[in-house]
């Protein structure tokens, strides 16, 4: 490794900007003055169902509030107690699990598949016990779990599914689209992820009484007869009177976890331009898979099984049997940008509450020593693309 000044580029894991089509709208909305729930919200909502196989999309200020909400949704319809316990894997973004506890549930970890870095449908069972109420798999980085063993273990023992698809849309399994699965799915919005609204979530779903418990939550808890300004319009008499007593009736213990109009707008315009962003990510991964295969020793290539697709928010990399602290400092120095492969277990919160739990989940502690992910976003050129391969391979001496 060089000694002299490396040389640097500033290549971040995602990046954002405003097209034509997203500055029409924005300029649409300010033209009407309409700032909250309404129009574009609503055509963004129907066009994520859509793209995800559901019946109803509820449009929230982020994956992790929809992730709250849809828990929240089914320990109310259902009667859960608090203390239930939901089946988390050990390797995922902290929010995953935090909104368990948010809904005064119990977390337990599942370990990983070693390939997949995705939830090992086999070490399921061993985890379920009598206060077991659900599942959380979660789509990471781009790649749908193995779905069919996880509802089969599902239905089996009468329990519902999260999906955690905050990383991962449009991608599908076997031919269905992620999101459509479980009784949920929920999908983020926010900076670095596929459709960008700067914050933003989505919960799916083709239930209609789970998305009415849903919308609610994200309304304060509010009576369904009234949860946006459009919802007394051409209403007369005593339909009129009803709502009007009933505007601020609240029926739930529910959360402001609302978004405007200036974020569906955006996020409708990149929606509208998926297959362009779709087509440049998987071109990028391809790109650096291509890049870094004499590596293949050293660094384990992302896995994509046959009967799924990845649709790379991230780029995994994975070093097989040493640390990548060094490597991602030399990234770090050149401009690189990097981050830690969804290490939940040994955080420093979760060490506090569980202690050490590296010995109970050996793919998870494997992944924390050596996993970290970079950026293959659509805004990446050839050039950028190859400075970082040529990177790494400056770091390994090849």
């Amino acid at each position: 490794m060089s000694k002299k000044t490396p040389k640097r580029k500033d290549l971040c894991v995602g990046d954002f900007r405003f097209s034509a089509k997203a500055k029409k709208y924005i300029a649409e909305i300010i033209k009407t003055n309409r700032v909250s729930y309404g129009p574009f919200s609503r055509r963004f909502e129907q066009a994520f169902a859509k793209a995800h196989d559901s019946r109803f999309a509820m449009f929230c200020n982020s994956g992790t509030s929809a992730l709250h909400v849809a828990l929240a949704a089914l320990k109310e319809r259902h009667g859960w107690a608090d203390g239930d316990e939901v089946l988390v894997p050990a390797v995922t973004f902290v929010a995953t699990s935090n909104i368990v506890f948010h809904n005064k549930m119990q977390p337990v970890f599942v370990d990983v598949d070693p390939l997949t870095y995705n939830i090992d449908p086999a070490k399921i069972e061993a985890k379920i016990t009598s206060k077991t109420r659900a599942i959380i798999p979660v789509h990471l980085l781009g790649l749908p779990c193995d779905m069919d063993p996880i509802l089969a273990i599902a239905k089996k023992h009468g329990l519902k599914i999260v999906e955690d698809s905050c990383e991962t849309v449009f991608a599908k399994y076997k031919g269905k689209t992620v999101g459509s699965f479980g009784d949920f799915g929920c999908f983020s919005t926010y900076i670095a992820h596929y459709i960008v609204t700067g914050v933003g979530g989505f919960a799916t779903t083709s239930d209609p009484e789970l998305a009415v418990i849903c919308r609610s939550l994200f309304n304060h808890g509010r009576d369904s007869i009234y949860i946006q300004i459009d919802d007394d319009k051409n209403a007369t008499g005593a339909k009129l009177h009803e709502i009007a007593a009933k505007r601020f009736s609240f029926v739930s213990m529910g959360h402001s976890f609302r978004c405007t109009e200036f974020e569906a707008a955006i996020g409708l315009a990149q929606l509208e331009e998926k297959d362009a962003i779709i087509k440049a990510r998987k071109g990028n991964a391809a790109r650096l898979t291509k890049g870094l295969a004499d590596l293949s020793d050293v660094l384990q290539p992302p896995t994509v099984p046959s009967d799924r697709e990845h649709m790379f928010m991230m780029y995994p990399i994975v070093l097989r049997d040493r640390p990548k602290v060094e490597l991602v400092n030399f990234l770090e120095d050149r401009g690189i940008e990097t981050r830690d492969l969804m290490p939940l277990i040994n955080q420093p919160i979760y060490r506090k509450l569980f202690g050490n739990l590296d010995a109970k989940y050996p793919v998870a502690a494997w992944i924390n020593k050596g996993a970290f992910y970079i950026g293959c976003h659509q805004y990446y050129t050839p050039q950028d693309l190859q400075y970082v391969v040529d990177t790494i391979h400056e770091f390994f001496g090849r």
